[in-house]
């Protein structure tokens, strides 16, 4: 799915008097309208999945390095995430309000992209402050991959997917060699190749699903 936003420099529907096709233009419009916001509504929906997974996920690890690591490292980390998690959810406490009015879904789809991009450097970052200095390749692998990988399929959009992956693996990777991580190299490898998997899988999605109308979509792109 695409993030969608009416095209400002489109051209304004036909009067009924100068095209005879008027009603069967008027109609693949409202049809356009309504696809457009059943897809953002879906994507509001799914949010609060995302938002639960990312809180559990930085807990979880939180947790597991206790005892490894100086408490105050896991602690920022802990916090930078859940500020995102807190805006994911004001973002999605003010488009449930009104939850098929599209200008609002708009508004709301374009915050998340940013979000997530704040959310995937965040969670990038957690390769330097959260992980201990110990951490195997497979472990901080399994780090990089895990959320992006499900942010995509519960969010299944591409760019909003992309906008976590890719922070994610260059902090990871470069985590691995300037920490250093044991065998940092390798580490950083089996990132960079791992988070290449995810990212191709997100682009092969994306081309089973018909993309949004033209006119309605704000890139090219479209969902995973």
């Amino acid at each position: 799915m695409a993030l969608p936003l009416h095209n400002l420099n489109a051209e304004p529907a036909p009067e009924r008097s100068t095209w005879p096709g008027y009603e069967i233009a008027r109609l693949a419009l409202l049809h356009d309208e309504a696809r457009e916001t059943a897809l953002l509504a879906n994507l509001l929906g799914r949010t609060p999945y995302a938002a639960a997974a990312l809180a559990i996920g930085a807990l979880a690890i939180v947790i597991f390095v206790r005892g490894t690591m100086p408490i105050a490292e896991p602690a920022v980390w802990l916090a930078l995430m859940l500020i995102g998690v807190g805006a994911m959810a004001r973002n999605y406490a003010h488009a449930i309000r009104q939850p098929f009015e599209r200008g609002i879904l708009r508004e709301f789809a374009y915050d998340l992209n940013a979000i997530a991009m704040y959310v995937g450097f965040a969670w990038g970052a957690g390769a330097y402050l959260a992980l201990g200095p110990q951490t195997s390749p497979l472990a901080l692998t399994a780090f990089a991959v895990a959320i992006p990988a499900f942010m995509a399929v519960t969010l299944r959009t591409r760019e909003i997917s992309l906008g976590v992956l890719a922070p994610v693996a260059a902090l990871s990777a470069f985590a691995a060699v300037l920490r250093p991580l044991p065998e940092g190299p390798l580490a950083a490898a089996f990132v960079l190749i791992a988070c290449a998997a995810v990212g191709g899988a997100i682009f092969w999605a994306s081309r089973l699903l018909a993309p949004v109308p033209a006119g309605v979509r704000l890139s090219e792109t479209s969902a995973a």
